[in-house]
């Protein structure tokens, strides 16, 4: 499995940005979206305008095995990066995971639909995934829940290598090796089914903010948030990124940096928990 997640990063991990390399950012969005296909997914594309361009969130979808509607689970990372970065940790890292999980499903029947999706321009602002779950909004579309992957390959067993996020009001180990999951009230009960169904794998931390996290801007920072502010479930899973990554948002975010093993373990513990809840027929 490694040579597999080794030869994701080698292609992904590289700056992604509209402005600076949209050469990359769209030869990344082939790249997923051969992947997607790779592994036996319905492969699409979501449009939407920025700037007076046309930009592209890439989705993979794999159907319930039975002829039951039900409303999907949707696992998503963003393709893009910030200038100057290759962004192997952000977010190179999370698209790995997002394509072993796809990869490992392949051959495997769920009674959920589960939605693969790589959002763009994330980093600006959102705008890839607040275009997208608008439209689901609009149109009336129902979401089970969506699980954002946000920075997962960054790890360390130093003391003292986690730093707490401020105003952060769960008690955080000061060892960088868990994963932060990260809902709102509306998303506790799918936080709380994650965190169960993850825990085998690697080490969680839990935290369920108040309202839409707006009291702890530190909660907010990725896809995940286009879906609260719809008043759709969603959790962000992170390595907590700045908080214990120096390289974050940096030109030093090189694979050479992340922990292969901890990445691996992400994607045992994200299989697990989308296989646990595109199994289940109702919210836990």
């Amino acid at each position: 499995m490694i040579d597999e997640l080794t030869t994701h990063l080698a292609a992904l991990a590289r700056e992604r940005h509209p402005d600076t390399s949209p050469a990359a950012l769209r030869e990344t969005a082939t790249y997923l979206s051969q992947q997607f296909t790779r592994f036996g997914l319905e492969v699409t594309t979501h449009r939407f305008e920025a700037w007076e361009q046309t930009y592209e969130n890439v989705i993979g979808s794999k159907p319930a095995h039975n002829s039951v509607a039900a409303a999907p689970l949707i696992l998503a990372a963003h393709y893009d990066t910030v200038i100057g970065s290759p962004g192997a940790d952000d977010n190179a890292s999370a698209l790995t995971v997002l394509l072993e999980v796809a990869r490992r499903l392949k051959q495997t029947a769920l009674t959920r639909p589960v939605q693969f999706m790589a959002f763009c321009l994330e980093e600006e602002n959102l705008l890839g995934s607040r275009a997208y779950v608008t439209q689901l909004a609009e149109t009336g579309q129902c979401v089970y829940g969506a699980i954002v992957l946000e920075c997962v390959g960054y790890a360390s067993e130093q003391e003292g290598s986690q730093r707490t996020p401020p105003g952060i009001p769960v008690v955080v180990p000061s060892v960088g090796n868990f994963l932060a999951l990260i809902g709102n009230q509306a998303s506790a009960s799918l936080t709380s089914a994650l965190s169960q169904a993850m825990a085998p794998a690697i080490p969680v931390v839990p935290l369920v903010v108040p309202g839409n996290g707006e009291q702890l801007p530190d909660t907010r920072r990725s896809d995940h948030t286009a879906f609260w502010e719809q008043g759709f479930a969603a959790v962000m899973v992170t390595d907590t990124a700045n908080f214990r990554n120096p390289h974050y948002h940096q030109s030093t975010d090189t694979v050479d940096t992340l922990n292969l093993k901890f990445l691996a373990s992400v994607a045992d513990a994200v299989t697990n928990a989308v296989l646990a809840l595109a199994a289940m027929p109702e919210r836990p």
